[in-house]
């Protein structure tokens, strides 16, 4: 499977010399590995990234740890926690635990909020030029199977045997890659407007 790569120019690394020309590349396969799992949570917070920075920066790489990033729910809410973190890694923004900066530069905290007063789920905001986007993302449009969500009663329940929990893990992935592989954008799995 093949997942178009976000990237991005982050100007500490490029002060720090870690990166050439401080572009820094992200696979899904470093959101994975950085969430430790694959889920639709997981993907769809990696598409937002993914078509949000494009719609955010429409002629030019987006700049990490200068984008300002709003949820409509508290952090401890559902999959809240579990999509910041994803946008956290690829953005570099964070809410308080982030890099506090040099000389006045390259700050990253304070720079991702909870509870805010948007119509969409998380809205993004350039810092240069204050244009935002606001993200939709319904993976409900791709359902389970039924298969899958019985086996997971299963599991639940301490009744599956190793091939039915192989099994369902298989049926599971399946899921993530059919949503990462959706034409997304046009089938209403992922919602990006522009915010005047």
């Amino acid at each position: 499977m093949q997942v178009e790569t976000i990237t991005l120019f982050d100007p500490l690394a490029e002060f720090l010399g870690s990166f050439v020309d401080g572009r820094v590349e992200f696979s899904y396969l470093d959101i994975v590995k950085a969430a430790g799992h694959s889920c639709p949570t997981v993907a769809g917070a990696y598409l937002m990234c993914l078509h949000g920075l494009k719609v955010l920066y429409p002629e030019q790489i987006p700049v990490r740890g200068q984008i300002r990033i709003e949820f409509k729910e508290d952090l401890l809410d559902g999959v809240v926690g579990v999509i910041a973190n994803v946008f956290s890694h690829i953005t570099g923004a964070t809410n308080k635990s982030g890099f506090k900066g040099i000389n006045g530069q390259f700050i990253r905290h304070s720079l991702m909020a909870f509870n805010s007063h948007i119509t969409s789920s998380v809205r993004l905001t350039r810092i240069d030029n204050q244009d935002s986007i606001e993200l939709i993302y319904s993976p409900s449009l791709i359902p389970a199977s039924q298969e899958q969500q019985d086996l997971f009663k299963l599991i639940l329940l301490n009744k599956a045997d190793a091939e039915q929990k192989q099994e369902f893990g298989r049926l599971w992935q399946e899921r993530v890659v059919k949503i990462l592989t959706a034409p997304v954008l046009e089938n209403g799995i992922l919602t990006v407007n522009r915010k005047p």
